[in-house]
């Protein structure tokens, strides 16, 4: 059968999509940096005290969903990774791997490109929880960036109600 419909029936403006599933943002929080920051460690850690947000979950049942991008990767030649996750407070979202959340293969030449990456986080909690962004390097090169040459990185939390 064939037929017309109303573009009512595709577009819904009083949400009543969110209201019966969740998902409504209830707050979003962002944070840049333009500052050039670089590692040696072959171990996390952070890559920017302004890389990082604060937020306070309305409910223990909400989520947050994390999104970072920045310009980052090898300042060196040769066979490497570098890699970049996000911590909240002292957890490792990405700790199901040594590898984090996002990476960088640089081959054989140096490399910088688009980090961009993102996670939903369930932190069960109504206490503030900080959100911040690490990088470590695979220990085949001597230095990785983030930021590179003043590039603009970004952290923006969104907290999704259930």
């Amino acid at each position: 059968a064939t037929g017309t419909a109303s573009s009512s029936t595709f577009l819904r403006g009083d949400n009543a999509w969110a209201a019966a599933g969740g998902g409504k943002i209830l707050q979003a929080v962002t944070a840049t940096d333009e500052t050039s920051r670089n590692t040696t460690s072959t171990s996390f850690v952070t890559a920017s005290n302004t890389l990082t947000v604060d937020i306070t979950p309305a409910a223990t049942t909400s989520k947050i969903w994390i999104v970072v991008s920045a310009i980052g990767g090898h300042a060196t030649s040769s066979d490497s990774v570098s890699f970049f996750t996000v911590y909240r407070d002292s957890t490792d979202l990405g700790a199901a791997s040594d590898k984090g959340l996002g990476e960088n293969y640089a081959g054989s030449s140096d490399l910088r490109t688009f980090i961009g990456f993102s996670v939903l986080d369930s932190p069960s909690t109504t206490s503030q929880i900080t959100y911040q962004v690490y990088f470590r390097s695979d220990g085949k090169t001597g230095q990785i960036d983030l930021n590179w040459n003043g590039t603009k990185g970004t952290i923006t939390v969104f907290e999704l109600g259930a």
